[in-house]
């Protein structure tokens, strides 16, 4: 499964092998597994996968917006780098981690709040497109992904495997915490604290 577990199956990509491509298969040594060429970075000592924690309430200034899966990772760099802009033209700095907040999936993209952590509400109103409101907050379970945003999947599908092994009811949502920030960090070489509300 994937990071739309929560609303709706994902659509894998099959390959159909005509007659021809059975034959120059034969010949040819086979790919890796792809599973295998996706997988994420190794997780290291001390790392969450499961560990549940409290959400606390939060301050955030946020951008909301649609992506498609294909274009993800590009529309939520455009929305940071918006949420950038204006805080430090505001001269705000966020008071934590750059996050999203998936708030709706379905096969083809998703809705998101793309958001920073700020002390309290901007003394200007913000432009539009932007706002100001609360972060989720309250019990989640805890995973972390290291390595790209492509291969995030293989991590969801492990977060799926946990809660469908621990019998846990997940709400309709899940965050994501950028420890490495997106807009100037090696997109391959992420860091993402992801969490999971629990009902």
């Amino acid at each position: 499964m994937s990071r739309m577990r929560w609303a709706a199956p994902i659509l894998a990509g099959l390959l159909t092998l005509t007659a021809a491509g059975l034959a120059a298969a034969q010949t040819i040594p086979p790919a890796p597994p792809l599973a295998e060429q996706l997988s994420p970075a190794p997780l290291q000592p001390g790392d969450a996968f499961g560990l549940e924690v409290v959400l606390p309430e939060r301050t955030v200034a946020l951008t909301k917006g649609h992506a498609t899966w294909d274009s993800a990772f590009d529309t939520l760099i455009a929305s940071f780098k918006t949420l950038h802009s204006y805080l430090d033209k505001e001269g705000i700095k966020p008071t934590g981690p750059a996050m999203t907040i998936y708030t709706q999936t379905d096969e083809t993209g998703f809705d998101f709040q793309a958001a920073y952590p700020v002390a309290a509400a901007p003394a200007n109103p913000p432009p539009d497109k932007i706002t100001v409101g609360q972060a989720p907050a309250g019990k989640a379970l805890k995973f972390v992904h290291r390595g790209g945003y492509d291969t995030m999947d293989t991590t969801y599908e492990a977060i799926t495997n946990f809660l469908d092994d621990h019998s846990l009811d997940a709400k309709d949502m899940f965050i994501e915490e950028y420890t490495t920030d997106p807009p100037v960090s090696n997109p391959d070489r992420l860091v993402i604290d992801i969490y999971v509300p629990i009902k």
